[in-house]
């Protein structure tokens, strides 16, 4: 019998850890129990904040900010109540009578501080009378404006809703209200999810399995992202996402080790054996797949972007978990059921095929892909193991193979029409006015924007910084700041100037005449840093500028995170599989799906091609960061199914020393199982889709039209076709390093 002791440091860890794990699998079991109930338990007493304030150091935006905070204007949140009467006015002396007492509830609110009522001369009072807005002042940074508080504060304002007036949480406090929401994606996907997995398994037990390994861990990793939220600015997006991600990886890492684990049960092997044989295999390719997504996510460190390296490292702790809890909760899973595993069938199994004889490193070491995947090249004909009946993957590489010329060619084709509109991919911000109708959001934004302007619902903060101090607001350098800022082509009116820091920093609020995330409204960004009397400095802050300097950041550090990501990508594969054209290769097949997303984000959102089905009532700007973050986090998926792929062509390249018979058999033994990982992972993404928030949308659709797209034509048909092309090109070694790597194992990665 194979040992699993075999090969190299990492197959040899990962085959005690299996060990360990059936010698003790109630030990493992219960401390995974433990720290589930420990950590959901924690997020739910101590709550789960979440603060989608934008910080971005070095850029303008930010040095206005600074500026408020050192004069003293920075404490507190400020939320919006937007009130609207359908009929008649709001300061009618009946309905003045009903605010009045609303703002008296409202401020008995714990953590209100004071509230702002309606005022014409104050500009919160349309010229029609008919739409204004309450500022409700809190005592508490915008991560502590929770769901509870948003609703007391909108509750205490029902006399004014006895009055005939609506009102609307707005600002922060709809993002508080609405916040949360994604159980309807979290259960079609783990639905689809459960009905893939039956069916690839045959049975209820095994179908159970990953999906129960993927909600355990999943429960801890969320519940540590939101406790994150204590010590850091954790956006709300980080909470989805999180679950996104940790859904769609938790089940597919399980699947790829209960699938290898069954394979060795039916062989005969015993239970013990079979869970360290399979940790240590295809364990093996779920460490390396996490460590990719987590190296790929690292490479957003040099992007400079709070909001970029947050996402990052939120989503990269989710898939360490995720990967934990394949080596260890799902293998003393696997060692309590023993051969109970494939109870309660609801169709016969078919008799596993034997494996084939793969002499090399990899094969005695217990590894590969080809045997995890339950068919292995059995199903097509290879050099020395005679002519088989060729089914499903087997047919399809069969005819790539045959032809890599014409099927390279249409991959090219399909892919190059899916990402030609990326080509007109445009980065801006997402506001409240591109959410669904009917959510809060939408609907405050919609009644300010009726009432006051479009340039509302994004006011530009002016900060001046006036040296020597100006002892009153009648300083000259006042008058001419606000004369020149009123007079700037794009403004529709300014607030008054006032002082602060004992007079030598200068505030007032621009209101544009554009939408924030109309280009023109960037450009008056732009324009207004410049339009300062002679010898001031003039900055502009708020959440629109702050964004357009997020937009401006990202597009120049783009490239930078590209490099760094491929780059690792690709010594991280050289590392795998000691073939530098293999590396390569991968790592460019890789853009290409990516290339694919970013096309369809395109074509949906900004061109409004079907967004009426996603939800939306037309196009929406694509948020910014969201490219850079798709593309190492699809960077790092996508190079998860590359590596099962290429472990089983290596493998059996190494049999049989032929070029296109390895490809056949590799896409043969590896395209049922990533075709059903696959899915589970688009189903569980496009479920996100059903979520309000525009970005989530964003994210969930690009990163399931990329997964899709891997998992099909990338690896169904370029990457066998481009293999094929190469020949024995794929395999070269430089020379001074050949005979060292022929001595030394590969990785074992499936």
């Amino acid at each position: 019998m194979m040992r699993v002791d075999d090969g190299n440091l990492v197959h040899r860890a990962l085959g005690g850890l299996g060990r360990f794990c059936a010698r003790r699998p109630r030990t493992v079991l219960a401390g995974w129990l433990l720290l589930a109930v420990a950590l959901v338990g924690a997020a739910a007493v101590l709550g789960r904040p979440v603060d989608n304030d934008v910080a971005l150091p070095g850029s303008d935006a930010q040095q206005a900010r600074d500026l408020l905070g050192r004069a003293g204007s920075g404490d507190g949140t400020d939320g919006q109540l937007v009130l609207y009467a359908d009929g008649g006015r709001l300061d009618d002396p009946a309905r003045q009578d009903a605010l009045a007492r609303a703002i008296r509830e409202i401020a008995g609110v714990p953590h209100v501080t004071d509230v702002d009522g309606v005022d014409a001369a104050a500009g919160t009072l349309s010229p029609d009378g008919r739409t204004g807005w309450l500022t409700v002042r809190l005592d508490v940074s915008p991560r502590q404006v929770d769901k509870a508080l948003a609703r007391a504060v909108t509750d205490a304002a029902a006399p004014a809703g006895a009055a005939g007036i609506e009102v609307t949480p707005g600002g922060v406090l709809a993002s508080a209200a609405e916040r949360g929401g994604s159980r309807d994606s979290e259960l079609l996907g783990l639905a689809v999810a459960a009905l893939v997995l039956l069916l690839a398994f045959g049975g209820l037990v095994a179908a159970a399995v990953p999906l129960v390994t993927a909600l355990v861990t999943l429960a801890c990793a969320v519940s540590a992202v939101g406790l994150a939220g204590h010590l850091a600015a954790v956006p709300s997006v980080a909470g989805t996402l999180a679950t996104m991600v940790g859904l769609g990886v938790g089940i597919d890492y399980a699947l790829f080790l209960v699938t290898r684990h069954r394979r060795l049960l039916a062989e005969g092997v015993p239970v013990p054996e079979a869970v360290a044989r399979s940790v240590a295999g295809s364990g093996s390719a779920v460490v390396f797949a996490g460590g990719t997504v987590v190296v790929a996510l690292g490479g957003l460190a040099v992007a400079g972007v709070p909001i970029l390296g947050t996402l990052g490292w939120t989503t990269g702790l989710v898939v360490v978990v995720a990967v934990a809890g394949a080596v260890t909760l799902l293998p003393s899973l696997l060692t309590l059921l023993g051969h109970r595993l494939d109870r309660l069938r609801i169709r016969r199994r078919r008799p596993a095929p034997a494996s084939p004889a793969a002499p090399g490193p990899a094969t005695a070491s217990g590894s590969g892909v080809a045997t995890a995947s339950g068919g292995g090249a059995a199903t097509a004909s290879g050099s020395g193991t005679g002519e088989r009946r060729l089914t499903g993957w087997a047919r399809q590489a069969d005819r790539v193979t045959r032809r890599p010329w014409r099927w390279a060619i249409l991959a090219l084709l399909l892919l190059g029409v899916l990402a030609a509109p990326a080509l007109d991919l445009r980065l801006g911000q997402v506001d409240p006015g591109d959410s669904p109708v009917g959510t809060a959001g939408r609907t405050s934004y919609d009644r300010l924007a009726a009432g006051f302007g479009p340039g509302v619902n994004g006011p530009l903060t002016v900060v001046a910084e006036l040296e020597p101090p100006a002892a009153s607001g009648a300083d000259a350098r006042v008058g001419e700041l606000s004369a020149r800022v009123a007079g700037t082509a794009g403004v529709a009116r300014v607030a008054p100037v006032r002082l602060a820091d004992g007079g030598r920093v200068a505030v007032l609020t621009a209101y544009p005449r554009t939408a924030p995330g109309d280009p023109a409204t960037a450009g008056l960004v732009r324009t207004l840093r410049t339009v300062g009397p002679p010898g001031v400095a003039v900055h502009v802050g708020g959440a629109t500028a702050t964004r357009v300097d997020l937009a401006d950041r990202v597009g120049e550090r783009m490239p930078w995170v590209i490099a760094v990501v491929v780059g690792l990508a690709t010594v991280l594969l050289y590392a795998a599989f000691r073939a530098p054209v293999v590396a390569v290769k991968a790592a460019v097949m890789n853009l290409v799906s990516i290339g694919a997303a970013y096309g369809v984000l395109t074509a949906v959102f900004a061109w409004g091609w079907g967004a009426g089905l996603t939800g939306l009532s037309g196009p929406v700007p694509v948020e910014s960061y969201l490219p850079m973050m798709l593309f190492a986090l699809l960077f790092g998926l996508s190079m998860d199914y590359e590596v099962f792929l290429l472990t089983a062509v290596q493998e059996s390249w190494r049999a049989t020393g032929d070029n296109r018979v390895a490809v056949r058999e590799g896409l043969a033994g590896t395209g049922q199982v990533i075709t059903s990982a696959a899915l589970i992972m688009v189903t569980v993404f496009a479920g996100f889709v059903l979520q309000d928030d525009p970005v989530i949308k964003m994210f969930g659709l690009g990163m399931a039209v990329a997964v899709a797209v891997d998992a099909t034509v990338v690896r169904g048909l370029l990457v066998p076709a481009t293999m094929a092309l190469l020949g024995r090109a794929n395999w070269w070694r430089p020379a001074r390093r050949r005979r060292a790597a022929e001595r030394t194992p590969p990785v074992p990665v499936g």
